[in-house]
């Protein structure tokens, strides 16, 4: 999400129907569950109701579905056909995984739909539909309803269609689950955008924000390592993890006491004690961690530790800049980075 201290000029530019706004953040209504763009026609919600994106994929894992009005998907001007087709096939069934028989089935050209996409609005089709696809799926994590509620309100016309959505994201059917490793998965409203937390009862094993690249294979990932299906719900690292976030973006907290499972190699769990040893207001850079762990010229491998972390703001990577003083990179992205390291300085 956009950083909250602007929402008061991106929503005077949504009541003026600011044109020079355009393409520059897309409103989530909590209230319709739609997101628009900044001319929408429609009549407008209150300041607590919106969410600002930067893009329509933002607010797609938002588990936001695109307005029929203003069609943020589609150019101010002018709504390609093939675009309307495949908006409208995804809509129609967002579970669906897309192959290329079914881009034949409609008889659009699939390199095309690709850079159509890509290049109005920074991803491709198939990004799009999986953006939705997750979007759905996080949204019932994040109500925590009996499958059956969780069915009826995304407006799956079958049980089946659901449990197969459910399935290709958590990879196991939510009535499956009696038996056998579960981890469970809660969504957590934080003031720069909403995370994911997995945890079981002794530990929390991801904690991620949701819009972060490639979530959906980090999620794959952790259930096949851990041989456990992933279902909605809370534990008491969950619950611990959403109280300490809490207290810490009020700035009354710079450590996290949640107990924590680290799952990867000796080295990336060395990596990952240097990085819970920066003090908060301070960086360190990849050379001064490696340096650290007595190994000096394993820089590059300390970077690709430091992108392996899944605990997001609990393992400080964000701490962790280029040895020129550029900020680096950080999957939550780089004005979260920035803003976490003000912060983290009394700068909030």
């Amino acid at each position: 999400m956009l950083p909250a201290e602007r929402y008061e000029e991106y929503y005077k530019a949504l009541l003026e129907k600011n044109t020079e706004y355009e393409g520059l953040f897309y409103v989530g209504v909590k209230t319709t569950g739609v997101f628009c763009r900044p001319t929408c026609p429609a009549r407008k919600p209150k300041l607590k109701n919106c969410e600002f994106f930067a893009n329509p994929q933002q607010a797609l894992l938002a588990s936001y579905r695109p307005c029929q009005r203003c069609r943020p998907l589609s150019h101010p001007n002018h709504v390609p056909e093939i675009v309307r087709v495949l908006v409208e096939a995804v809509e129609s069934n967002p579970e669906k995984r897309w192959t290329t028989q079914d881009f034949k089935n409609l008889s659009v050209d699939e390199s095309t739909a690709r850079r159509q996409f890509k290049k109005r609005f920074g991803m491709t089709f198939v990004e799009y539909a999986r953006a939705r696809r997750m979007g759905l799926a996080l949204k019932n994590i994040r109500s925590g309803k009996t499958v059956i509620d969780s069915q009826l309100s995304t407006g799956y016309e079958s049980s089946s269609g659901f449990r197969d959505a459910f399935s290709r994201i958590m990879g196991a059917a939510p009535t499956l689950l009696e038996d056998g490793k579960v981890l469970k998965a809660a969504w957590i409203d934080t003031r720069l955008g909403p995370m994911m937390a997995i945890g079981n009862d002794e530990a929390l094993y991801l904690l991620e924000f949701i819009d972060r690249r490639g979530l959906e294979r980090e999620i794959e990932r952790l259930r096949k390592r851990t041989k456990s299906a992933i279902i909605p719900g809370v534990t008491a690292p969950i619950l611990s993890i959403e109280r300490e976030l809490s207290e810490y973006f009020d700035g009354e907290r710079t450590t996290f006491n949640t107990p924590l499972a680290l799952l990867g190699s000796p080295f990336q769990q060395s990596v990952w004690g240097e990085l819970m040893k920066i003090p908060p207001g301070e960086t360190r850079s990849y050379l001064d961690i490696s340096v650290a762990l007595g190994k000096p010229t394993a820089f590059r491998a300390v970077a690709q530790a430091n992108g392996a972390n899944q605990l997001a703001i609990v393992i400080p990577c964000h701490r962790v800049i280029n040895a020129n003083g550029e900020l680096g990179g950080y999957g939550g992205g780089l004005t979260r980075k920035n803003w976490l390291l003000h912060h983290e300085q009394g700068g909030e």
